[in-house]
């Protein structure tokens, strides 16, 4: 007689995983042997998973990730591609994360150094953290269009709070002096904030010759603590 009023009562609370763990277990033949604290127990532990599933669902959407389905599992050490096992395992720890540094992926085209990023970047949401993934020549286009409709301040503060910044193709073309100062600005808000991914054909060695200025050209390099390179 109990069993509808708790589960509108559930729903109404938001509370779907409960009510749809209450549903499986009333249906159990052994579900009377199980004492409250088993049943309350198990409801709870589908709640959790139902709100974690969501939320990691909520922050992928929200990611723009090129490959949303690339993970650290899945990759293929024994490519001849010359990453680090190791070096690739531990980053993937989110230890870099906590601390509010920053990886640089570098290789040559077709070395897959933007599924690894995605890669980075899903285990990253998977940890709880906020991501966001953007193509440089597509952030300099909205931070243009937001400097003309005014909305560049509420971009640039958008960009200093997402927790991971995925920026991929780094360096394809040598930056005007409004990026360069738009590069700076969004690395002097984020540094030892948060932490940024950049992913680049590039060598790191030739940045400061894409970026046009020496002061600026060493901000990225002297940021990132960490560095991987399919070959």
């Amino acid at each position: 007689m109990l069993t509808h009023p708790m589960l509108e009562q559930m729903q109404t609370l938001g509370l779907g995983g409960m009510a749809a763990a209450w549903r499986d277990l009333v249906t159990q033949d052994r579900a009377g042997e199980l004492s409250r604290e088993e049943w309350l127990g198990l409801i709870l532990d589908r709640e959790i998973a139902v709100r974690a599933d969501r939320r990691l669902s909520n922050r992928l959407a929200s990611a723009k990730l090129r490959f949303p389905d690339a993970c650290i599992e899945n990759i293929h050490f024994t490519a001849p591609r010359g990453m680090d096992r190791r070096a690739v395992l531990s980053l993937a720890q989110g230890g870099w994360l906590k601390a509010q540094e920053n990886l640089i992926i570098t290789g040559q085209t077709g070395t897959g150094k933007t599924w690894l990023g995605c890669a980075f970047g899903r285990q990253a949401a998977r940890d709880d953290h906020s991501v966001l993934y953007l193509r440089m020549p597509r952030l300099f286009e909205d931070l243009a269009l937001a400097r003309l409709d005014g909305r560049f301040p509420r971009l640039v503060d958008k960009l200093a709070r997402v927790q991971l910044l995925i920026l991929d193709d780094w360096g394809t073309h040598t930056l005007n002096g409004q990026q360069r100062l738009d590069l700076l600005e969004i690395f002097e808000e984020r540094y030892r904030r948060k932490s940024t991914l950049i992913t680049a054909q590039l060598p790191v060695s030739a940045w400061h010759v894409m970026i046009g200025e020496p002061t600026i050209g060493s901000c990225p390099t002297a940021w990132c603590r960490f560095a991987v390179s399919p070959l």
